[in-house]
């Protein structure tokens, strides 16, 4: 399996694990609380859109255009249940999966710009590992909050993912 899609699948792994766990604690997910983030679906929210819009950036997009697309976005998603919430990623990591796939190699180079930070010349490869890491910083942000409602979190570090592959 090339490397980019393992990382990506760790990251659907880890993802659905917090989406298993919280329906399981469906008062977590709405609950205001003082933290980063004012709630854990405000984190589940953030990392989505953000899922979604490294997508357009590797598929090409300009900045400009998926800046004017967040507001349609945020519409589409500001009350989605966290059922909703868990089949709008879902739907986004077939998006990603076709992605990958589609690449005769994750090293290709490819040129982002940022009207800020400027010109990255990088690999769809460290993009990936870019939202992996993104990822696995905000699950623990609702980890996090979750301890401060007073439930526990659930395991999601990349060798949890692999003791579970080494398993099958």
């Amino acid at each position: 399996m090339d490397h980019s899609l393992q990382l990506y699948q760790y990251h659907l792994w880890a993802n659905k694990a917090i989406f298993t766990h919280l329906k399981e604690i469906p008062k977590s997910y709405s609950k205001e609380v003082n933290s980063v983030f004012s709630s854990i679906k405000e984190v589940l929210y953030h990392l989505y859109q953000v899922d979604y819009a490294w997508l357009r950036t590797i598929s090409g997009d300009s900045f400009e255009d998926i800046v004017a697309s967040i507001p349609q976005l945020k519409e589409e998603n500001a009350d989605n249940t966290i059922e909703e919430m868990e089949e709008a990623f879902d739907n986004l990591a077939e998006k990603y999966k076709a992605f990958i796939n589609d690449q005769v190699d994750m090293n290709s180079h490819i040129s982002i710009h940022h009207p800020k930070y400027g010109t990255l010349n990088t690999t769809y490869a460290e993009l990936i590992q870019h939202v992996v890491n993104h990822g696995t910083y905000h699950r623990g942000n609702i980890t996090a909050i979750l301890r401060q409602l007073g439930y526990t979190g659930v395991p999601t570090d990349y060798v949890s993912y692999l003791f579970i592959l080494n398993q099958s």
